[in-house]
């Protein structure tokens, strides 16, 4: 049986990609500022200290990708003598870098359109819209309307949220909608009706995602956002390397939010889970349970590892980031020895997150690549021109038919 693991670490870029300028990020480096940091002391806390310490995703090639990438070693980081891993690094190609931008080039379907936005900072969303909303949805009003990061703005309108009975809504630089209730107050299944509606109203407007964003809590002080967080997609504009698996036969398995970053297309089963423990495991079961079948389908399991993004990367985190990476790290050997040799293993990310930039927004960076097994020798693939070439380098694995962007680094022997 053919079978390959995804792990996606939402945000972790290794370094400015040569486009970055344009998109205002010129100089962002999500590994290399957090290495940084700890190396300076910068990062100590009661969970971790001193140089930031990634053994295993080293011996795989990560700090080599980012050398390779920026020029230079990481601060307090001396490189492996002995690899076990190929990596290389790669650049964005899409137009965006958001989240299902990154996601779907990563699965061989660059997004070569522009996507809509709400640029406008204040009153961010057009007065037509709110008011199809909010009589679509039999809603007394709306609050927010505005760009703001997801904790500022429910720790800010929460009380008036669960007073008023209005969501807040608001925006990014990215092109979404986000929809943040509470949980008990709204209820959590009328918060996905009222995404589901808005998901309808922004045909029109060529938005990417619309996000419900649940959170529970009695005040300011500990309103907290939950793992019931709920992203309706588009779906991609020509099928992905999952749905050509799929639609051969083969299972996809997605952990985490990959379902919903692909609008579920191609997805033949689905497992929850929220937080990096809860997600590893779900991996490591899924990779058991795939072991144990009897049948020879081809099987790949996907799962994206959020938290770097949106705990640490948006909230502008460099300790708490540097935590997560080396608690991820730690558990990485789990899985390698669960894997067989002919096994693929991927590890890669959809864009950057610097938590040392200015802001809170995504960081148009390269992103690593890391595959063992499958008949992978150790040492660089080079610079890939696009996340694509995981999208065909899958496609020539599993051997669907090829992608119509992207070149493959699958071994000849594989």
């Amino acid at each position: 049986m053919r079978r390959a693991v995804v792990l996606v670490l939402d945000s972790f870029g290794i370094g400015s990609a040569p486009d970055a300028a344009t998109f205002g990020d010129q100089g962002a480096d999500t590994l290399g500022h957090i290495a940084a940091a700890c190396a300076r002391g910068e990062a100590d806390t009661a969970e971790r200290s001193g140089p930031l310490k990634l053994p295993n995703m080293a011996a795989l090639g990560l700090f080599h990708a980012h050398r390779d990438a920026t020029g230079s070693v990481a601060e307090g980081v001396s490189l492996p003598e002995q690899l076990n891993g190929a990596y290389a690094h790669a650049k964005e190609i899409s137009s965006g870098k958001d989240t299902p931008s990154g996601h779907w080039e990563i699965a061989g379907v660059p997004v070569r359109f522009d996507w809509g936005y709400f640029s406008d900072k204040t009153d961010s969303f057009p007065q037509a819209l709110l008011d199809s909303i909010v009589q679509e949805a039999d809603l007394p009003g709306v609050i927010g309307n505005c760009h703001a990061s997801g904790t500022e703005i429910i720790a800010r309108l929460g009380e008036e949220h669960i007073q008023s009975g209005k969501p807040i809504v608001y925006t990014s630089a990215d092109s979404v909608f986000q929809i943040a209730a509470h949980e008990e107050h709204f209820g959590l299944e009328r918060l996905y009706a009222l995404c589901e509606t808005v998901r309808e109203l922004l045909e029109p407007y060529n938005i990417g995602r619309v996000i419900a964003r649940p959170f529970t809590g009695n005040n300011r002080d500990d309103f907290a956002r939950t793992g019931n967080r709920r992203d309706y997609s588009i779906e991609p504009p020509t099928p992905t390397v999952l749905q050509k698996l799929a639609e051969a036969g083969g299972e996809v398995v997605s952990i985490g939010k990959i379902a919903d970053i692909y609008a579920h297309c191609g997805i033949t089963h689905k497992v929850k889970a929220s937080g990096h423990d809860a997600l590893m495991e779900a991996t490591l079961a899924e990779v058991a349970r795939t072991a144990n079948e009897t049948s020879d389908r081809p099987t790949m399991i996907m799962t994206n590892f959020v938290d770097f993004d949106s705990v640490y990367g948006h909230r502008r985190d460099v300790p708490g980031y540097a935590a997560a990476l080396e608690h991820f790290d730690a558990r990485l050997p789990e899985l390698l020895a669960a894997l067989n040799d002919d096994d693929l293993l991927l590890l890669t990310a959809d864009h950057g997150c610097d938590p040392s930039w200015e802001g809170t927004e995504h960081t148009r960076e390269y992103v690593p690549i890391m595959v063992r097994g499958a008949g992978f020798a150790p040492g660089p693939l080079g610079e890939r021109g696009t996340f694509a070439d995981i999208g065909q380098t899958l496609a020539a694995f599993f051997a669907v038919d090829a992608m119509a962007d992207g070149e493959s680094f699958l071994p000849n022997a594989a």
